[in-house]
């Protein structure tokens, strides 16, 4: 069967589409969100362009975000933007691309169902599934083939995915909704409630990547933040330190290191000797909170590593598998029932 070179790599995740191009690499980095005239129903813009309207718009133009938590919220909206994110590396090609993507391992059956639909009527030939945790691995350069446990933590932007990757499948996996928009959201709760000031979405998280952490750091940074005192309505200036945020950002980490304590506790002992040696590995935007690998090292007492690229990783892994899609069986793969059967 011969191999086509427009095969594609398709990781969505809740804050970030990315596509990989066999031979290319990763082609395509578009914020998950589109402009939506509220009266017509009309796309009107897709990705980035649709990011710089944030809040600049009429209120007759609304963002949407079409995938939350790693899965479908809005069909007709991700038909529509994959459509347009996908023409715009595939538009000269006569053949319709065979798409691989990478979905979380938590997902049920009809979220299966939607993925693949979505992505067919977005112009796809034909649709493989792969576990994000799978992918991950794959990424960091992991042969997920072996009988090797490994213990993949992803911190997205909608959920935090803590997967047992062995055997080229996640053995056993718990997804929640605490990642990136929930640092965001409680930074935005503290400095509403201690500074009197509303600040947006966009500045806490431009805040939580400069001086965000979870354990202190060495030198204590400072950051000026612009935001509406809630008492005058006016813009206001506050000073905030990255000690306030490491007593801010401690809580949803508790959340995601229970989650890790959950997956250990279920997963069986052969596999939890293979992760003790080989570690844990952590991905996604999250993992990227200064100190948040350490805490995690801290709490559990398995070695623990960021990967290289945390934010594209499962888009180059999901690029790796794109070589294998020959052996690959399209369409649903209904994963819960699998790992069902695997205990």
């Amino acid at each position: 069967m011969p191999i086509f070179d427009k095969d594609i790599a398709l990781d969505m995740g809740t804050t970030r589409v990315m596509m990989y191009s066999r031979g290319k690499g990763v082609v395509l980095r578009e914020p998950t969100l589109v402009a939506v005239d509220k009266f017509s129903g009309k796309l009107l813009k897709v990705g980035e362009d649709a990011q710089k309207m944030l809040g600049r718009t009429p209120a007759s133009i609304v963002p949407i975000q079409p995938i939350v938590g790693g899965v479908i919220s809005d069909y007709d909206m991700t038909v529509a933007m994959l459509r347009e994110l996908m023409g715009r590396i595939t538009s000269l090609s006569l053949f319709k691309p065979r798409v691989l993507v990478s979905v979380p391992g938590s997902i049920t059956g009809v979220e299966e169902r939607a993925v693949v639909d979505a992505v067919t009527e977005a112009g796809a030939r034909k649709v493989y599934l792969v576990e994000s945790a799978v992918a991950t691995a794959g990424g960091a350069g992991i042969d997920v083939s072996k009988p090797d446990g490994h213990l993949i933590v992803d911190i997205g932007g909608g959920t935090t995915e803590t997967a047992v990757v062995s055997l080229g499948g996640v053995a056993e996996c718990e997804s929640i909704k605490t990642a990136g928009a929930a640092y965001d959201d409680a930074i935005i709760r503290y400095i509403r409630h201690r500074h009197n000031v509303l600040i947006g979405e966009k500045t806490a998280e431009e805040l939580k990547m400069n001086i965000g952490c979870v354990l202190p750091r060495q030198d204590t940074a400072v950051e000026e933040v612009k935001g509406r005192d809630l008492v005058t309505g006016l813009p206001k200036t506050v000073r905030v330190s990255s000690a306030e945020l490491a007593e801010v950002l401690i809580e949803p980490t508790r959340d995601i290191l229970e989650s890790i304590h959950m997956v250990l506790e279920r997963t069986p002992p052969e596999l939890v000797a293979d992760i003790s040696q080989n570690g844990i590995i952590m991905s996604g935007g999250g993992s990227l909170i200064y100190g948040i690998d350490r805490l995690v090292e801290r709490d559990t007492g398995i070695r623990t590593l960021v990967v290289d690229d945390p934010i594209s990783c499962a888009a180059y892994g999901a690029g790796k598998l794109l070589a294998r899609l020959n052996d690959m069986s399209e369409g649903m793969v209904n994963f819960a029932r699998k790992r069902m059967l695997r205990h």
